[in-house]
């Protein structure tokens, strides 16, 4: 007997779905590997075999699913900077409910939440070797000022005039100053730099542009 044409087609279509979706899973797995290995080697100590061989695989499922180590780098970037970063703190912020001051402790209280994580070392070790590499790489470096600039427009958008000179976006680059080097000093030393010092930090520099 002759099957119907769209009984076979069925099958057909599921293996092509389980061959994205193996696809989709092989790249994750990777990428994983390299965010781990280059979080803890840095992007010049880790090798595309041992990213292969820390995701369970060979060399060649890199190359088959990355150009090389730059596109494997690029893809691991544009992965990273679309993490909401910080969103709860944002959201803090925003709190129009409450007293400027009691919403910066708030944000305080999550930011050092965030920075006691346990993985927030290993993404601020890959952050700076991200950034180190976009220094010298101009599309990565691109990537990474389009991602800050998404930050920054974040947290300047609602922010009113301050009764000075600093426009809303001048404020957000300075509380981003805030929020990225606050946390590369507590990390080093978080006896000497308290991650609580957000709370104050974000009260002087949006509180009075804040509605």
């Amino acid at each position: 007997m002759i099957s119907d044409p769209q009984e076979r087609a069925v099958p057909e279509a599921m293996k092509r779905t389980t061959r994205q979706e193996k696809r989709a899973q092989t790249r994750e797995a990777l990428l994983d590997a390299a965010e781990r290995l280059w979080a803890k080697h840095g992007i010049r100590g880790a090798s595309l075999d041992e990213i292969a061989a820390s995701a369970g695989m060979t060399k060649g499922a890199v190359y088959s699913n990355f150009a090389g180590k730059t596109d494997l780098i690029l893809a691991l970037l544009d992965r990273y900077t679309q993490v909401e970063f910080g969103q709860r703190t944002s959201s803090a912020l925003r709190d129009q409910g409450r007293p400027r001051a009691d919403r910066c402790a708030d944000a305080g209280r999550h930011y050092a939440s965030r920075l006691s994580a346990e993985e927030t070392r290993m993404k601020a070790l890959l952050l700076m070797e991200l950034w180190l590499f976009g220094m010298r790489d101009f599309s990565a470096g691109w990537r990474i000022a389009d991602w800050y600039q998404s930050h920054r427009e974040g947290l300047a958008a609602g922010l009113r005039t301050g009764g000075d000179d600093l426009s809303a976006e001048d404020r957000a680059s300075l509380a981003m100053a805030i929020e990225f080097g606050l946390a590369l000093q507590h990390l080093l030393d978080p006896d000497r730099v308290p991650a609580e010092l957000y709370g104050p930090g974000m009260n002087l520099v949006l509180g009075p542009a804040m509605p």
